[in-house]
């Protein structure tokens, strides 16, 4: 085993808390492979792709999530697809998976162009003049996955869902820093209460959304009905409520989630950068002819696409992957202990200096055809990577250029910053001040 870098514990402690980017070890930005050592435990923190390949596929029978993902999302999401392990997981991947095919992708599209069409509308329309983009995004991509998912939902009390998500999100720094310590699952910490009636009303509206489409009988093209009728193909078992509601949970809450966050960061950019804006709005135009945009438009937008792309290198919606050795196994020219944790920072990946040119340059043509096939694909993991890789990435990527597609051929944003403000991790990457930013109308500029 290499040199260990050893953080005081106090000190770890506080950063988990505070934001947990900050306990990364800053030569995971330089280093293939860092250790550290925190309250007597030895953790490996894996930057270099070929070594985290080597781990999470080629040994991805010697890891499982660990208790760190069980602290910070079991209450919320049970055993669903993002948490469960082995063939618990297997088979409830199996059962959703045909949902994300292509061909049942592309029937999804006027709704995702829709949504966004609503979002736009109501940009407009804002009195002030100013919009908490980060807000707005939740609800147009809240919007997309209760119509795409949930065949709209029932009723869903949306701003209280945003609410509650951001409630059981705020206080995650204390589960991790709880879960380093040993702490035991039921200690009380800030915010705790609160996260549990978000967590409770979350999961309670869900089981509602289960117990109509089952009363009502209708089968739908969607994930609620695949939940229903799922069964494990080798017990041939259904899925209880309470797995229906863990992996409805997933995909609703993880599911909008990271795309809004990627999208409130991509507006934010591109409005720091009006020259690779400007290209986006060209590459609209003339794909679009100045129409509005339709589904046949969205993959001829490869710019628009690698645009979004860019800003999940700078901003990983989920920056950080933890797995917990099950058995000993060699990783390159070490010897990893069962129990060990290791830790994949994607943040700190994206951002590598012996993996990236000018790392911290927004700059989408890293996404060129080219440039994307001369580098190794674990370079980049905004959807993770493995078998565990998310299964709705082609979702997100469809669902954010066809947002992007639409509020921008309308719409110019204007951060009111000067600068894009620090990420947060709150198991997600947040802002860690609201991303506000001013609209205009695109008709009216020339006007000006």
């Amino acid at each position: 085993m290499g040199p260990i870098i050893r953080t005081p514990t106090a000190r770890a402690l506080i950063s988990l808390v505070r934001n947990p980017l900050d306990a990364m070890p800053p030569s995971i930005f330089t280093e293939p492979l860092v250790f550290s050592r925190t309250a007597g435990r030895v953790s490996v923190w894996i930057a270099d792709p070929v070594l985290v390949h080597a781990a999470l596929v080629k040994n991805a029978d010697a890891l499982w999530k660990g208790d760190q993902v069980r602290r910070a999302l079991g209450p919320a999401l049970g055993q669903g697809l993002l948490t469960a392990d082995g063939a618990h997981w297997k088979w409830q991947r199996q059962s959703v998976a045909s949902a994300f095919r292509p061909a049942s992708l592309d029937t999804l599209q006027p709704a995702m162009i829709g949504a966004a069409e609503d979002a736009r509308n109501r940009l407009l329309n804002l009195v002030e003049g100013t919009a908490d983009i980060g807000h707005e995004m939740m609800r147009t991509t809240f919007d997309i996955i209760v119509e795409t998912m949930m065949s709209g939902g029932h009723g869903i009390d949306v701003g209280r869902v945003e609410r509650s998500i951001t409630d059981y999100l705020e206080p995650s720094g204390w589960t991790f820093a709880l879960g380093v310590m040993g702490a035991p699952h039921w200690m009380p910490y800030p915010g705790r209460g609160k996260a549990m009636a978000a967590v409770k009303f979350l999961r309670s509206s869900l089981a509602r959304v289960i117990d109509e489409r089952r009363r009502s009988g209708e089968t739908r093209h969607d994930l609620v009905s695949m939940l229903l009728s799922a069964k494990d193909p080798e017990t041939g078992r259904t899925m209880s409520d309470d797995e229906m509601v863990d992996n409805l949970m997933t995909f609703i809450t993880a599911g909008h989630e990271t795309t809004a966050l990627g999208l409130a960061w991509t507006f934010d950019l591109l409005s720091h950068h009006r020259s690779i804006e400007q290209r986006v709005l060209n590459e609209i135009d003339q794909v679009t002819g100045g129409q509005a945009i339709t589904a046949e438009h969205i993959p001829l937008l490869a710019y628009t696409r690698q645009v979004f792309s860019e800003a999940m290198r700078l901003y990983p919606p989920a920056p950080i992957i933890t797995r917990t050795a099950l058995k000993d196994f060699r990783l390159g020219a070490f010897l990893i202990p069962a129990g060990t944790v290791l830790l994949v920072p994607i943040y700190a990946v994206h951002r590598h200096a012996l993996i990236w040119q000018n790392a911290e340059l927004f700059d989408p043509d890293r996404f060129a055809p080219e440039a994307t096939k001369e580098r190794h694909r674990f370079a980049y993991m905004p959807f993770g990577a493995g078998p565990r890789v998310c299964i709705g990435s082609g979702f997100a990527l469809m669902e954010a250029v066809a947002v992007l597609a639409v509020i921008l051929q309308k719409v110019r944003l204007t951060s009111v910053a000067r600068r894009p403000p620090e990420p947060l991790m709150k198991v997600t990457l947040r802002p860690r001040t609201k991303l506000a930013m001013t609209v205009r109308r695109r008709s009216l500029l020339a006007e000006r």
